[in-house]
């Protein structure tokens, strides 16, 4: 049987979904995050932001605890920390204390480009947030906070 409507329409079932929104929400920001940091970026992508974002605001870390603390997994945290190595973002040392351990510390170099990225990343917050007041924007935020740190379950 043939469908009568275009395929891009979203089912009346899942329209109103908490969960369809969150991922469609997801999908319209992940794309202007890519686009953003592809105009502006010079190839580097998100996860070099949170990385030199954790670097610029705990100081220097092991590669573990970047990983740990950004959410990034350990063989990406490599591989993007490689990359910011080579373009002299970031430094890599032995730590004197551990020798299989990295210690990572941002450069002037890297602070200099997280701020440029930070500009990148509030345009496209402003275009994510656009259609709300600024009371609804606190709102927003404040929900998806308490939706990403639910409470115990209650005994």
């Amino acid at each position: 049987m043939p469908m009568d409507h275009p395929p891009s329409r979203t089912p009346a079932r899942v329209q109103d979904r908490p969960t369809w929104l969150i991922s469609r929400t997801f999908a319209r920001s992940s794309g202007l995050l890519a686009a953003g940091f592809e105009s502006h970026g010079r190839g580097l992508r998100s996860y070099h932001y949170r990385l030199l974002a954790a670097l610029e605001e705990w100081g220097p870390a092991s590669q573990a605890e970047l990983g740990r603390g950004t959410g990034i997994d350990r063989s990406d945290v490599t591989a993007a920390l490689t990359e910011l190595e080579s373009r002299r973002l970031v430094e890599r040392s032995v730590d004197p204390g551990h020798k299989r351990r990295n210690i990572v510390t941002i450069t002037p170099a890297g602070v200099a480009q997280l701020l440029e990225l930070d500009e990148v990343i509030d345009d496209i917050q402003e275009q994510v947030l656009e259609p709300l007041t600024a009371t609804q924007r606190r709102q927003f935020i404040a929900l998806m906070a308490k939706l990403l740190a639910p409470e115990p379950p209650k005994s």
